[in-house]
């Protein structure tokens, strides 16, 4: 089984450590630089997802993330972007629409997610990482062993069993990593939410990949293949958490 997903492994055991390092350090200016880097490069992929022709949108990317690290509510940008990008639509119909859609997917995502960090410290990315990682592992695990019904037809290898699975062992182990952040009772109401929301952030990128006709989002990772592939649960699972934690603490 090693030899089989030998590289899929070691870049797994790699990117994990390197999240580890990064979160121990707990340090602002390293955490938005490279939250950057990884938007930046998922923003690239998702040019390609959309089959987006324009050139020129990767400068108003590096832009929005440059001022997300000096504006306290980075959230807000997604909302200032669109903004901005309807005015220009009905400044000069040649723009096209379909430009701005990498600044929703996967822009609104990181955002929220530098956004949690800096209200909630490093501790609520500790937690949506658990749950997210916990969901796919136990929708795998249990998928593999009991699954039988197709879940849908986004993605085939996915069955009902595993989904709720997944669900459920990411809720009930989850749930105990935002104890530091608010009551048992709401982080167990948060961590299903964004277990379910991750399922749906999987999905997401796998219709988009469909849509699209490649297998995987980009080939950056060896063996888990582009940035879009390793971060699509958190892209949903960032605001669901965002937005519950402001709403229910």
């Amino acid at each position: 089984m090693f030899e089989n997903n030998k590289e899929r492994i070691i870049t797994g055991f790699a990117l994990l450590a390197a999240v580890l390092i990064i979160g121990f350090l707990d340090n602002f200016f390293l955490m938005w630089l490279v939250f950057g880097i990884v938007y930046l490069l998922a923003f690239q992929e998702a040019i390609k997802l959309f089959q987006v022709q324009k050139d020129g949108l990767l400068p108003f990317a590096i832009g929005v993330w440059l001022v997300a690290g000096i504006y306290p509510y980075g959230d807000d940008l997604f909302v200032l972007a669109g903004v901005a990008y309807a005015s220009a639509v009905a400044f000069n119909k040649e723009i096209p629409w379909k430009d701005f859609l990498p600044f929703i997917y996967p822009t609104a995502g990181m955002l929220f997610m530098f956004t949690l960090y800096q209200e909630y410290g490093v501790v609520s990315l500790l937690w949506l990482l658990a749950v997210v990682a916990l969901t796919d592992v136990g929708a795998y695990a249990v998928g593999k062993s009991i699954g039988k019904t197709p879940f849908c037809e986004t993605s085939p290898n996915k069955t009902m069993e595993g989904v709720v699975g997944g669900i459920a062992v990411a809720t009930l182990g989850g749930m105990f990593f935002g104890l530091p952040i608010v009551d048992l009772g709401v982080a167990f109401l948060i961590s299903f939410a964004v277990a379910v929301s991750s399922i749906f952030g999987d999905l997401f990128e796998s219709s988009l990949k469909r849509a699209a006709g490649v297998k995987d989002s980009g080939d950056l990772l060896p063996g888990h293949g582009g940035v879009l592939d390793r971060i699509d649960g958190y892209l949903f699972g960032g605001i669901v958490m965002l937005v519950l934690l402001r709403g229910l603490v």
